[in-house]
């Protein structure tokens, strides 16, 4: 017997608490959906989000008419969505349907569950009101709400909400649709959706309470978040207070919720819930190639030294190992406080000892320094520093100390879809430099830039293009006069592959030195042939001149070759380059880069 079932009919989905007396079924169900009339998209979507198609296969009766049951309501819906909003559902268990069958009295067993859905006509909207709106301001209401558009329940619901999100960005933290009259016509294929906003009063934030069990003290926190106590309600400086204390690292988990009433002065108070990481984390990396040798590096971090969230972070680096020169080796200390200054502010302070064994000169250099750093957004920051260093060098010019009272500028703007391994956007970082010498070390300035940009084409971006532009100056001082630690070579993963580490400078004598300018422009085609796995390939060109800029007569080099990336989830992909040098006299040979992560 045809048993249509509408949605008046979902009360008897109130029998599930009797499903457990149900005995299960022998042999597993086939469960098979029809929907004619309608078309692939919409049957998709019916056939994703029913739970007895789901659990095909299944031999439980209980959970059988379980699922039929919820998929009375779930497929009724999933056609208000679509604007279908006369739709019939039949659901039947070998024949039986299913909002028929006694949970007492449950067949035995069931072999076949056969779900037939008639959409029904499309509807429209006859009528598409929502009012008030504040005055002054954009409503983002969805283009679909008008007369004459296809209807839907989804297009209401983005309506309702793009007007509620409208208030609340007018100061009324307590928008909400107070009425809502929607009324279909089954004779004209017609639904009128007319909703009434009630923006209640205009509110300004009150206190911050903390709840968690967070070993950072709550003056902290409230500094931190920077809570704009008194000032009139906008959703984004919440945001912006809750961006903050994820900022600082030492947070797992961070929520601002507001009360559900305002106080009686016209102040809303929001509760902070935070939850904290381990204080500690110890990284390790590792890299080879075949010029530069294995270079390992590890870090040591403490989330929260001294109870307000400062972050201390210790790293180490030994690289040149296996290759023709000696090893190489740094150490760094660095301690960030955030909020020092101002809730986007933090103070830093650094130490660094260097040793560096390069293939045209070596240096011991000691640095301290102390700075700031404002971040603009998420994807914007600036900092300064100032500090001294003392440099021991031997390089083509003979064994010199260089010290410096030296400034660093420097600033980052990172829009790209991902750090690891970035398919669109784009990164620019830039420098400056200014140093002051001591003792009779000269004065000058270091100039550097980096710029990368990327390209998604196809579907899923299964290619991408991706390049990149380096570039570098030092302005005041001679060659001999300015420590080598400043100037700038070219060859190596860095910069142009196929072609050993920092094999390119400026000819002195039967030497080789830095150069006060450097250019270098790399371009990869980046293609995916399954999932996890890529190939690459790319082309690396750099220059470097005496001068402090680059013309066309400076010294250049030129390599490209083929990469391949195995991608790693968390972590980035994993990735082996070979190149050759195809320009610059080089007689290296092929060269192989293996790291993780793009080389950019």
């Amino acid at each position: 017997m045809n048993f249509p079932f509408r949605p008046r009919h979902l009360a008897r989905a109130a029998a599930f608490s009797l499903l457990t007396l149900l005995p299960p079924a022998a042999f597993g169900a086939e469960a098979v959906l029809q929907a004619p009339g309608a078309d692939a998209a919409l049957e998709e979507r019916l056939r994703g989000a029913s739970a007895s198609v789901a659990a095909s296969g299944e031999t439980n009766v209980q959970e059988l008419l379980a699922a039929a049951l919820s998929d009375y309501r779930t497929l009724v819906q999933v056609l208000y969505d679509a604007g279908h909003f006369s739709p019939v559902v039949n659901i039947r268990l070998d024949g039986r349907e299913a909002a028929r069958i006694q949970p007492l009295n449950p067949p035995k067993s069931v072999s076949k569950v056969e779900i037939t859905v008639q959409p029904g006509p499309r509807f429209a909207f006859g009528a598409a009101e929502l009012a008030p709106f504040p005055q002054n301001s954009e409503v983002d209401i969805p283009k679909g709400f008008a007369p004459g558009q296809p209807a839907g329940t989804g297009v209401i619901r983005d309506a309702a909400i793009a007007g509620v999100k409208a208030w609340r960005r007018a100061g009324h933290a307590k928008a909400r649709v107070s009425e809502q009259n929607i009324t279909a016509n089954h004779l004209q294929d017609r639904l009128d959706a007319r909703l009434r906003l009630a923006p209640g009063p205009k509110l300004r934030f009150g206190r911050m309470r903390i709840d968690g069990d967070s070993s950072v003290r709550d003056d902290a926190i409230r500094r931190i978040a920077g809570f704009p106590s008194g000032e009139e309600f906008h959703p984004d400086l919440v945001a912006k207070s809750a961006t903050r204390l994820r900022r600082t690292g030492t947070f797992s988990t961070v929520a601002l919720s507001e009360a559900e009433q305002p106080n009686p002065d016209g102040t809303l108070d929001f509760t902070a819930q935070v939850e904290d990481l381990p204080p500690r984390r110890l990284t390790f990396g590792a890299e080879i190639s075949s010029s530069d040798g294995v270079e390992l590096s590890g870090s040591w971090m403490h989330r929260n030294l001294f109870g307000a969230a400062e972050k201390l972070r210790i790293e180490a680096r030994l690289s040149g190992i296996g290759s023709s020169n000696d090893i190489d080796g740094r150490i760094a200390v660095r301690l960030d406080r955030p909020a020092a200054l101002g809730p986007d502010d933090l103070i830093f302070y650094l130490a660094e000892a260097e040793r560096l064994d390069e293939e045209h000169y070596t240096a011991t250099q000691l640095l301290a320094a102390i700075g700031a750093r404002r971040t603009f957004s998420d994807i914007f920051f600036a900092e300064a520093a100032v500090g001294v260093s003392s440099t021991l060098a031997t390089d083509v010019f003979g064994k010199r100390r260089f010290k410096y009272l030296a400034g660093r500028i420097r600033a980052e703007y990172d829009a790209r879809d991902s750090r690891v391994n970035p398919a669109n956007g784009f990164f620019l970082q830039g420098g400056a430099t200014p140093f002051i010498g001591i003792d009779g070390s000269k004065s000058g300035l270091q100039l550097k830039g980096d710029g990368r940009a990327y390209s998604g084409l196809g579907a899923d971006d299964r290619i991408v293009l991706a390049g990149r532009l380096q570039m570098g100056s030092v302005i005041g001082p001679s060659l001999s006069e300015v420590s080598p630690t400043l100037l700038f070579f070219s060859g190596g993963a860095g910069s142009v592959r196929g072609h050993e580490f920092q094999s390119l400078g400026v000819p002195v004598g039967t030497g080789t030195a830095g150069g006060r300018s450097f250019l270098a422009l790399s371009g990869e085609v980046r293609g995916k042939v399954t999932e996890k796995i890529s190939l690459v390939g790319f082309y690396d060109i750099g220059f470097v001149d005496a001068d402090s800029v680059v013309s066309g007569s400076s010294a250049r080099h030129a390599g490209a070759g083929l990469g391949l990336r195995y991608d790693v989830a968390g972590i980035g992909p994993l990735r082996l380059d070979l190149a050759y040098p195809v320009d610059g006299g080089s007689e290296d040979g092929l060269q192989f880069y293996i790291g993780i992560g793009q080389a950019f």
